[in-house]
């Protein structure tokens, strides 16, 4: 039975689909590019900012960085509230803190603008470390961000610690820190991406995480 739940914010916890493609495309044009689209634009939930406008766009290094500052731009005001939790979470989060489980959220989004996510959709009280990357672009992989979390725990059995995610970078990082993952396939992973990842379980819905966290 896991003691210590990771959770994935982006995909999730919250779907902030609408608040982050719309800040992307205010990003892009800012950089010139028009992107009509906003569904274009999901590829962008989940990995590191820096990485997908290197990837998607081509941008150099100096330009990515550009672009995360027209980015933020948007979010910090209005991208960060166009998100809403997905179904059941609060419930979920609710039971898991009065049967004494310790929860964390552990994420590639800025730990400042995740704190300000939580607190507004009132979640912050499920968690007992909200950890996430740097204003500075430091500490985005995943695996970093786990490790970071998990320091200062105290674990003595990492069989007893589980990280949920919607990607695969929350499998990889996962893996790297030798605990257990949880692919939720109602974010923004594909199956075929999930299943690559090889987490130790895949799950279609909240109730069906509820199941598994409750070792059913």
């Amino acid at each position: 039975m896991y003691e210590i739940v990771l959770f994935d914010l982006d995909g999730t916890l919250t779907d902030p689909k609408v608040g982050i493609t719309l800040c992307v495309q205010y990003a892009l044009k800012k950089m010139g590019i028009e992107e009509e689209d906003p569904d274009k634009l999901t590829p962008f939930i989940g990995p590191p900012l820096l990485d997908s406008f290197k990837e998607f766009y081509h941008m150099n290094n100096e330009e990515a960085i550009q672009a995360i500052g027209y980015y933020r731009e948007r979010f910090s005001v209005t991208g960060l509230y166009e998100n809403q939790v997905y179904s059941g979470i609060r419930e979920l989060l609710d039971r898991l803190k009065n049967q004494g489980k310790k929860l964390i959220v552990a994420t590639s989004k800025p730990t400042n603008f995740s704190i300000q996510i939580l607190e507004h959709f009132d979640l912050k009280q499920f968690f007992t470390v909200i950890v996430g990357s740097n204003l500075d672009g430091t500490r985005t992989e995943k695996s970093d961000v786990i490790e970071f979390a998990l320091a200062g725990e105290n674990i003595a059995d990492l069989s007893k610690v589980v990280m949920i995610g919607d990607r695969k970078y929350d499998i990889i990082g996962a893996k790297k820190n030798h605990i257990d993952a949880i692919a939720v396939t109602y974010g923004y992973g594909s199956e075929q991406e999930l299943v690559a990842a090889d987490p130790k379980h895949i799950v279609s819905s909240v109730a069906e995480l509820a199941r598994i966290l409750a070792g059913k």
